[in-house]
């Protein structure tokens, strides 16, 4: 009786499937290749940022410096800040300005996914009203993020909570973003990830920071 011969063809998809998944999970990269995939998905403009009133009305009246609303204290008043070099940032200190933060993990894989757009949208905004708060929630302490950032060679403002995280911010899942205005207001909010390099996210951000 001969024995019939072995061919890889007789090996299951799910099981090639499985066998790759798990060489990229044992060697860390099953998040950057999910996030790959997940960049292609919002390459495709089905994920556009879908926040709330994106275009500034006309018939909105501007605030006034002696207004109860510019006095009032700003979302997260007494949250603490690091950056990625050490230094405490109060998150009280940005009001004034447009905050665009998003929270978001190196071990996320929509977060990695949409972090190349945000980044050109932090480059194409041009306005010093508009701050920009990445907010890293890691376990992992600030090294591990400072390595991912250099490596991705992103510019933008990179933070870590010292403080306890408010529960304003709070959020099921990640990435989440938030849109504070300079009365310190929170505007718009957008779990998920998406797409935020666009002409009405810029437009936005920017006229809200004319205000």
């Amino acid at each position: 009786m001969n024995k019939r011969k072995f061919s890889w063809k007789d090996i299951p998809g799910w099981a090639v499937m499985l066998a790759i998944f798990g060489v990229l999970y044992m060697t860390g990269l099953h998040t950057e290749a999910l996030g790959q995939v997940q960049r292609l998905l919002l390459a495709t403009g089905i994920k556009n940022a879908n926040m709330p009133d994106l275009e500034p009305t006309p018939s909105t009246p501007a605030v006034s410096v002696n207004s109860p609303m510019a006095t009032a204290e700003m979302v997260g008043a007494d949250f603490q800040l690091v950056d990625l070099n050490g230094k405490v940032v109060p998150f009280n200190s940005l009001k004034g300005k447009v905050v665009f933060m998003n929270i978001w993990a190196t071990w996320c894989p929509p977060c990695i996914a949409e972090m190349p757009n945000i980044q050109k949208l932090y480059e194409n905004v041009g306005s010093d009203k508009i701050a920009f708060v990445m907010l890293s929630v890691d376990a992992g302490g600030r090294e591990k993020v400072k390595k991912f950032i250099a490596k991705k060679g992103f510019t933008f403002p990179v933070y870590m909570p010292a403080s306890e995280m408010p529960q304003e911010f709070e959020s099921p899942s990640i990435p989440t973003t938030f849109v504070i205005s300079p009365e310190g207001k929170i505007v718009a909010k957008q779990m998920g990830m998406a797409e935020y390099d666009t002409k009405e996210v810029r437009e936005y951000l920017q006229n809200l920071a004319k205000k």
